[in-house]
């Protein structure tokens, strides 16, 4: 029989008249990364944080392995670890009296609270700066910081809620080797996230929520499958050309080409994209439009994302009142 690291139905979560879950229904096994995508508004935070027994559902039922967050939330914080998008972290505390706090809040013995902090500092590349207040840190020590605490206590699921969000690239890929490793070892891990190649690369399972709904969920490839072939995008130079461009190309298309205003780009699914190539110039050429650039590749988990929302990924939630604010599990 299948366990599940987390699961919730039909679960509905209301501020005023912002429905940041309308109905949810997600399950995600153990010993896995799950990955959860929206856009600005979707739901994910709010997500996060009721799993993490921070706030309760309106309605619906949510658990994580077995064990109902509201019936039971205590026992839940006792398996979990949470590190959020802000990381909570006091600055006038050393790095080892940050993780120190949280493994008291534990209520874990004093030698493993010792061992434990010894061991995330080395794990975490923070040794030498353990003895420095936190006010003195880089932006990335922070936030190792912030998410070494969490695994304190050797959380059996952990909810990492956008945890490489502003992050240089070299430590953004030592945190996603850190987190390879955790579920190598055992736990179990949600990752929301705003960087796209960050949920392909790491994610056994992803789900696309918009709305507070789930519209897409399966693995990296089975989503790009949707798309159903090649993409050929080009720029333009003038906006006013959208419509003109968008009908002479609407012909080779297999699913209606899509405009994106910011970046004045086209993008044309087809099914056979080296003979589509050709037929995509001609008309262009045809229609007196000269694209800027253009370029023929396979669908990425961004061009998903964007068909399936029509938005791009960002980081913020409607829980605009809990904005900032965070917990770890105790």
């Amino acid at each position: 029989m299948t366990s599940f690291a987390f699961e919730v139905e039909e679960v509905v979560r209301h501020f005023g008249n912002v429905k940041a879950l309308d109905g949810l229904s997600l399950r995600a096994e153990e010993g896995k990364i799950f990955g959860l995508l929206g856009p600005n508004g979707a739901g994910k935070t709010t997500l996060v944080r009721m799993l993490s027994t921070l706030s309760n559902p309106d309605s619906g039922t949510a658990k994580v392995l077995g064990i109902d967050v509201t019936k039971n939330p205590r026992k839940v914080r006792d398996l979990i670890g949470l590190a959020g998008q802000f990381a909570a972290v006091d600055e006038f505390q050393t790095g080892r009296e940050n993780i120190t706090m949280v493994g008291n809040l534990y209520h874990l013995p004093k030698a493993q609270v010792k061992k434990r902090t010894n061991e995330i500092l080395e794990q975490f590349g923070l040794t030498e700066a353990a003895n420095r207040t936190v006010k003195t840190y880089s932006g990335g020590m922070r936030r190792r910081l912030d998410l070494g605490a969490s695994l304190i206590a050797h959380p059996k699921v952990l909810f990492l809620d956008e945890p490489t969000t502003g992050l240089d690239p070299r430590t953004r890929l030592d945190l996603w080797g850190t987190i390879r490793q955790l579920v190598k070892e055992g736990t179990s891990i949600l990752l929301t996230t705003q960087y796209l190649e960050e949920a392909d690369g790491l994610a056994d399972k992803i789900a696309v929520i918009d709305h507070g709904k789930v519209i897409a969920e399966g693995t990296s490839d089975q989503l790009k499958s949707h798309m159903g072939g090649d993409l050929i995008e080009f720029t333009l130079s003038n906006p006013a050309n959208n419509a003109k461009a968008i009908t002479a190309v609407s012909p080779v298309a297999n699913k209606p080409p899509t405009f994106d205003e910011q970046t004045l780009t086209i993008t044309v699914p087809v099914k056979h994209g080296s003979s589509a190539l050709t037929d995509v110039v001609r008309a262009l050429d045809s229609a007196k439009v000269k694209p800027v650039t253009l370029s023929l590749h396979r669908p990425s988990l961004d061009d998903v994302f964007l068909e399936l929302t029509g938005k791009r990924a960002d980081s913020e939630d409607p829980d605009t009142q809990h904005k900032g604010k965070k917990g770890r599990g105790k």
